[in-house]
């Protein structure tokens, strides 16, 4: 593929030769749009946006190989204070104590952290993005009802990132300056500049932006350490507490799964497939377990220190880490600045995957360049968590405990069908270019539907959740997840056989 000057060339000849351009497979569509076309492809044609979406990247054009990228991507979208806020769930809200939390913390997300670093490597291989990958199991229709849901997932962590940077923004001045609605605003947009860009000046900007957040996040231990120690008497935990919290942790890790291989599609094919799962999960696990844990420390103190408790009511977790960072005055003030920006990672990695997602959802949506879905969702995420930020932690629990089951079917689902029905093989998705797009070359999807709705029958028995608690999760605590792992990868199997013979495919 050569470079060209995108201004010299008219819209026909791009709707005749899309392959002369170095931005897009896509231009030719796209230039039906007109002159908003016209100008996301002369950013592009500098390197600014990437506008191929969710099309499938060609073999010769897979060339990174700077493999650590993929590290430092996932250790910036988990640097912050984010894995912190769900940490103080364990000793908040469930009650657990610190050395309980930590156990739950460590094991569960050891464990949910392995389905993401095996379907990163599908990126490299195949040059797909995971939910074009899932409709080699779905369909090329039936996709869209786990499109939709994974929308509502990374939306909701959008949500949840914009309220925490937005209230640690707040924070700093105790809300005189800038209130938490004004503060989501100024993150959403922030992130909104990232994500348009694309898959390039993401990676870029992931390869630094942890940087500084490791360092306030370091200084804002150091400056409320001193207290970490003060934890809160606490009974002895149940089964069903640790279930809870465990299922609560692995919720929050499984989702990603959904968009693993987002992240990894421009790399090398020949990118080993061991480094590509190690740096994922080392990126993923890591800076997630130590800040989890941090969270339950500080989660577990924050009824005994009166500050920390006025920070929490009035800016959630936020409020607790900039009252940590109060003694430290104006320069505490500046590493709470530093701490609300650092959402920027993860809010715009997860911004980055929405965009991808609503051009998979229907078919037809392709044709729109994948930079304006930038704009709906941030537009969608300011108005969102301005709402959930009233009851910020309620609503926190009450999205985090849902979201696991689906993904968790989604996983057994996808695993299953790879390993037993294309028998590991890429080939299975690439030999045919045009495969994922063809209705007829992929299967139904009905199998793979009916496998995760029927595992539901034994997922909602093992729920439990503050509005309901299952017959079995009365007894077991919350089991939902790994029933939905379990379960949709059983049923899977023979309704895949019965499909295959029916249909063909």
């Amino acid at each position: 593929m050569t470079n060209v000057d995108i201004e010299s060339v008219s819209e026909k000849d791009a709707i005749k030769s899309p392959e002369k351009f170095n931005v897009d497979v896509n231009v030719g569509e796209q230039a039906k749009l007109g002159g908003l076309n016209g100008f996301l492809a002369k950013l592009a044609s500098r390197g600014g946006v990437e506008l191929r979406g969710a099309n499938p990247v060609p073999y010769e054009e897979r060339t990174v190989t700077q493999y650590l990228n993929i590290f430092s991507l996932w250790f910036c979208m988990s640097c912050n204070p984010l894995p912190i806020t769900f940490g103080m769930v364990g000793t908040l809200s469930f009650g657990l104590g610190l050395r309980d939390s930590a156990l739950i913390i460590l094991f569960f997300t050891l464990i949910s952290t392995i389905p993401v670093a095996y379907l990163s490597t599908w990126g490299p291989r195949t040059g797909m993005r995971q939910l074009v990958l899932a409709r080699f199991a779905f369909g090329k229709y039936l996709v869209s009802i786990i499109i939709l849901l994974n929308l509502a997932t990374l939306t909701g962590f959008c949500v949840v990132d914009s309220v925490i940077g937005g209230q640690a923004l707040s924070a700093v001045m105790d809300g005189e300056t800038i209130n938490a609605t004004v503060g989501i605003v100024i993150i959403a947009l922030l992130s909104l500049l990232i994500s348009f860009c694309g898959f390039k000046v993401l990676h870029i900007y992931e390869r630094f932006a942890w940087i500084p957040a490791l360092v306030a996040i370091i200084i804002a231990t150091g400056c409320g350490g001193k207290h970490l120690s003060n934890q809160v008497e606490v009974p002895p935990a149940t089964a069903q507490v640790v279930l809870s919290f465990g299922g609560l942790v692995a919720s929050f890790m499984l989702p990603w799964a959904a968009l693993a291989s987002d992240f990894s599609t421009y790399m090398h094919p020949k990118a080993p497939p061991f480094r590509i799962a190690l740096y994922t999960y080392m990126g993923l696990a890591l800076p997630t377990i130590l800040l989890m844990i941090l969270g339950a420390a500080i989660g577990g103190a924050t009824p005994n220190i009166p500050s920390w408790t006025a920070g929490y009511e009035s800016n959630s977790a936020s409020g607790i880490l900039a009252a940590m960072m109060h003694p430290a005055g104006g320069f505490g003030r500046f590493v709470t600045v530093i701490l609300a920006f650092s959402m920027l990672g993860n809010l715009s990695a997860t911004m980055y995957s929405i965009t991808l997602n609503f051009q998979m959802f229907l078919p037809f949506l392709f044709r729109i360049p994948r930079a304006i879905y930038s704009v709906i969702i941030t537009a969608i995420v300011i108005g969102v968590a301005i709402e959930a930020a009233k009851s910020f932690f309620v609503n926190l629990e009450n999205f985090i405990g849902v979201i696991g089951y689906w993904s968790a079917a989604f996983i057994g689902v996808v695993v299953v069908e790879h390993l037993v029905f294309r028998r590991s093989s890429f080939n299975a998705y690439t030999e045919d270019e045009n495969a994922w797009d063809d209705a007829k070359k992929l299967p139904l999807g009905s199998a793979a539907i009916g496998a995760a709705v029927l595992s539901f029958g034994l997922i909602v028995p093992g729920m439990s959740q503050i509005w309901f608690t299952g017959t079995i999760a009365e007894k077991t605590g919350d089991i939902g997840f790994e029933f939905a792992l379990v379960v949709s990868a059983l049923l899977y199997l023979p309704l895949r056989y019965v499909e295959r013979k029916m249909s063909g495919r």
